[in-house]
């Protein structure tokens, strides 16, 4: 299985600052995203430590493993990378008051042959498309979504409901952090598409996958995203990363070498 990747961020329409942050490694088939929170710019510093941190390391850790890990090794190594992104966060913000209380949702995902490791933390999400149906494939760890699952809010009252950013879970506010970790199933022709909340806040899924069905190139798409959701008022920055899986061309038998075929 062969991956692309393609990234656009933009501060939306009312912040000043971008606390998104998104990075990706097409070698080893890594992507990143982070939306960051806390005063004086600290979320940026919190988001940008998250994902260029857990690239790199996790880049290296794969560099060397070649293809020869197999899945569970390669979820170990992303909690591992995740723990000590959170223990270095929340170490920068105990030793700078400028940096207190800063954090970061965080959403990683590792493409290992046909199959998806992903891995959140809070309130970004990952969808994916396939067969022209769209489904989220995290589940958000916020105070919303555990008054959906009590059943005290219908997901339409969710929809307009306040304080719909309160994350229960997030990167570097306690020394310990509790990473959702999940394998997917990976087919051809996929396309998973990574968010910050500045996008799924500002655009039903309907939107989304109108966009995600119109078979345009990863860059249109994710400059259209990004349009529609400043066009709807673009309250906060948004990010996003998407990623589509190809299949592998088969390689020519023995026969078909030999003749140039």
């Amino acid at each position: 299985m062969n991956y692309i990747f393609y990234a656009q961020t933009d501060p939306g329409r009312t912040r000043e600052n971008n606390e998104d942050s998104v990075a990706f490694d097409e070698a080893t088939q890594i992507g990143v995203l982070a939306d960051g929170m806390g005063g004086y710019n600290a979320g940026e510093i919190a988001s940008g430590m998250a994902t260029a941190y857990i690239k790199s390391e996790l880049a290296r850790w794969l560099s060397e493993a070649s293809q020869q890990a197999n899945a569970g090794e390669v979820q170990r190594a992303i909690e591992i990378c995740v723990d000590n992104a959170n223990r270095s966060i929340y170490g920068a913000s105990c030793s700078n008051s400028q940096y207190a209380g800063m954090g970061t949702t965080l959403v990683v995902g590792v493409f290992h042959d046909r199959r998806l490791l992903l891995g959140h933390v809070g309130d970004s999400r990952c969808y994916r498309w396939r067969g022209n149906v769209l489904v989220q494939i995290t589940k958000d760890h916020s105070l919303l979504q555990e008054q959906i699952d009590a059943g005290l809010l219908t997901p339409e009252q969710a929809a307009t409901a306040l304080n719909k950013n309160l994350v229960t879970r997030a990167l570097g506010v306690d020394d310990v952090v509790l990473l959702e970790l999940n394998e997917h199933r990976v087919e051809p022709d996929d396309i998973y598409l990574i968010c910050s909340d500045g996008l799924s806040d500002m655009m039903q899924d309907a939107a989304i996958a109108e966009i995600l069905q119109n078979g345009a190139s990863l860059a249109l798409m994710a400059a259209q995203l990004v349009t529609l959701a400043n066009e709807n008022g673009g309250r906060d920055n948004i990010t996003v990363l998407l990623i589509q899986a190809t299949a592998s061309p088969e390689k020519p038998g023995l026969m078909a070498r030999l003749f140039g075929k």
